[in-house]
């Protein structure tokens, strides 16, 4: 795991940049930093040591000729396979992944990719042809952003990285509203106008680095998904598919036990992680698993549920047992390593987590992705309920008026099941891509619009151009929600909204705060490929969510596991900005004086959410909350200084 930048200039100043570029990579690389300057084109790597610990292996890395260049972020699982296989004609000097893939690439070119299981983002210089070319794995788990301005082209794994050579930070209004809109940016976009996320599943390449014209990004991969092709519902089948998914879980896990430091997983005692952690108990005798809990805040503690599964499986367990003091403690660490807006409060457990396994191990491998596929959420449950209304799910979506006017907050059961009550009666009556919109949302659209000081989006006087591109946005990321689809459409999109930019980009964040690579066994290709092959009968029904992961695994887990409501990963953020963070709150980011000061909020749409904070029904303000927290903190870091 790595952290890599490069720089495509006739701007000899903008070259000098390199070093720094690569030095601010240093917590995602702090085992080696360094960096190669060619005519026009500079090459930054830090290296996080994994498979292939010794000095031979550091980037950027050449081939024997010096023709070919590479840096490269990321584990290539199946990389001895190909070595021993394909590649037996070449010479290797190491035992890294990063040698082979440099000489798959030389050997297949951009037809390299479809070989590789693992994830990745790399970046190959071609001296004599004078190209660059740039990949990211199919599903997304590892970053890369890139700036273009018509002249000068810049790629890194962080956005801080960029920030380093002179650039122009405009703004991209759509994203800013969005991010309010979900507390991270759904698309490909960034913060930044002139700043995109390389797509998963996608490559570029410049033939000629002296005359970049434009940057094109190509599609090598996408999920497989036709619901008419779906495997046949019958009794059978459903047992084949079991059999079939515990097997390939199983090899995706041995895969990712592979390596040459020490290697854990995340065990929160839900099912995902449970999963992951019996199967790598199955290949490593010794293995660590490590949970957080929460001492002051009894209703976000989950750990006996992660307790009963580590005795089950005879793991070593830790347990991370946090107060409100130590969450407070870490704020500025965590703010400090945000590099782009990104509130899904979640993160900071994620960071904790990450900050207490990384004393044990270098390596973790977590249960992310099987949500997404398999149909894990709430939201899930409840847009099957949407689908497939009884009695008691009409007479939700008719008392409307009643939840209204109840309680609701994440901070106890009775106010949460209020907010999930109203929230279901909020999107049941709406057409499925809008109920998707408005489910996925954090606050729906007018209250976002009210957040801003100019009317970002829905302007009551004239239709802006910021209006037409938000649409445009929006049609796009629900373009595979079909009136006549079923829920497999909304996992789909989830995997393309949620999983890459919330869930992914969260644990990539927080976990490379603290130098820890996170393995996700979930998202090898083949699984996911599986995963949407399966029909909705396999993964969700009146009873229960992901059923066929559930009932493949029964057996070996124990049974309070499966009986458990689903909570999230979730931080009790209102006691906490009640308390230790009020200060912060009221007299330094959102006070009075800077949002004055800032112009870009409505003074008076962040007085009502302060108000609302520290009132009897807070519902779910201090999303909104950590959402401008965050962004004014980097606001004031990165845009005002």
């Amino acid at each position: 795991m790595c952290g890599i930048v490069g720089i495509v200039s006739n701007n000899k100043e903008q070259h000098k940049c390199i070093d720094a570029a690569t030095k601010v990579l240093n917590k995602r690389g702090p085992d080696n930093q360094q960096s190669v300057n060619f005519d026009n084109i500079s090459l930054g790597h830090a290296r996080l040591s994994i498979i292939d610990t010794t000095q031979s292996a550091n980037q950027p890395f050449q081939d024997a000729s010096k023709r070919f260049t590479i840096v490269f972020n990321g584990e290539i699982y199946n990389y001895k396979e190909l070595k021993e296989g394909e590649l037996n004609d070449f010479d290797f000097t190491t035992n890294s992944d990063t040698e082979v893939l440099l000489y798959l690439y030389i050997k297949y070119g951009a037809d390299c990719l479809e070989k590789l299981n693992g994830f990745f983002t790399f970046s190959i210089y071609d001296k004599l042809e004078n190209s660059l070319f740039i990949a990211r794995d199919r599903i997304g788990i590892k970053p890369l952003l890139y700036y273009f301005d018509g002249t000068d082209f810049i790629f890194a794994s962080e956005l801080k990285s960029i920030f380093k050579f002179s650039v122009e930070k405009e703004i991209d209004q759509v994203s800013l509203f969005n991010y309010f809109q979900f507390n991270y940016i759904p698309t490909n976009k960034s913060i930044l106008s002139h700043v995109s996320k390389l797509q998963p599943g996608h490559f570029i390449k410049i033939e000629n680095i002296k005359t970049i014209k434009e940057i094109a990004e190509q599609k090598y991969y996408d999920i497989p998904y036709n619901d008419k092709d779906t495997i046949l519902k019958t009794a059978f089948n459903y047992e084949k598919s079991k059999e079939m998914l515990v097997n390939l879980l199983d090899d995706s896990v041995q895969k990712r036990l592979v390596a040459d430091v020490p290697v854990g997983t995340f065990l929160s005692g839900g099912v995902d992680s449970s999963i992951i952690s019996l199967l790598a108990k199955r290949h490593k005798n010794d293995l660590n698993t490590f949970s957080i809990g929460y001492k002051d805040e009894p209703f976000f503690d989950e750990t006996n549920y992660a307790n009963s599964v580590a005795k089950k499986i005879g793991s070593h367990h830790h347990v991370i047992s946090l107060t409100n003091d130590e969450l407070y403690e870490n704020l500025n660490e965590i703010l400090d390593y945000i590099d782009e807006p990104f509130a899904d409060s979640s993160a900071i457990a994620v960071y904790l987590l990450s900050k207490h396994t990384k004393k044990y191990v270098t390596v973790a491998l977590s249960g992310d992705g099987a949500d997404e596929m398999f149909s894990g959420y709430n939201k899930h449950m409840a847009e099957f309920n949407a689908r497939h209304p009884g009695i008691k799910e009409g007479v939700v979506k008719y008392g409307y008026a009643i939840w209204k006017m109840l309680p609701k907050s994440r901070n106890s059961k009775f106010s949460n099941i209020n907010r999930q009550l109203y929230k279901f009666s909020l999107g049941a009556n709406l057409p499925h891509r809008e109920r998707y919109w408005r489910w996925a949302s954090v606050i729906d659209e007018e209250r976002t619009n009210y957040l801003f000081k100019e009317e970002l989006i829905f302007n009551t006087q004239r239709l802006t151009d910021n209006a037409f591109e938000y649409k445009k946005r929006k049609d796009d990321l629900l373009k595979f929600i079909r009136k006549e689809g079923d829920i497999n459409d909304v996992l789909y999109t989830d995997m393309k909204i949620v999983l890459v930019n919330d869930m992914l980009r969260k644990v990539d964040l927080m976990s490379m705060a603290n130098s820890l690579e996170v393995r996700v066994p979930f998202l090898d290709h083949r699984v996911v490929n599986f995963a949407f092959n399966l029909p909705r009968e396999f993964k969700i029904n009146v009873d229960m969510k992901k059923k066929i992961l559930q009932d493949a695994f029964r057996n070996e887990l124990p049974e309070e596991v499966y009986n458990r409501p689903k909570h999230g990963f979730e931080v009790p953020l209102l006691n906490w900005f009640r308390k230790e963070l009020r200060n912060t709150i009221e007299n330094d980011l959102l006070s009075d004086d800077f949002i004055e000061e800032q112009n870009i909020f409505n003074p008076q749409a962040i007085k009502d959410i302060k108000k609302q904070l520290f009132s009897n029904n807070p519902e779910d303000v201090q999303a909104t909350i950590w959402a401008l927290i965050v962004f004014n903190s980097w606001w004031k870091k990165y845009i005002q200084n």
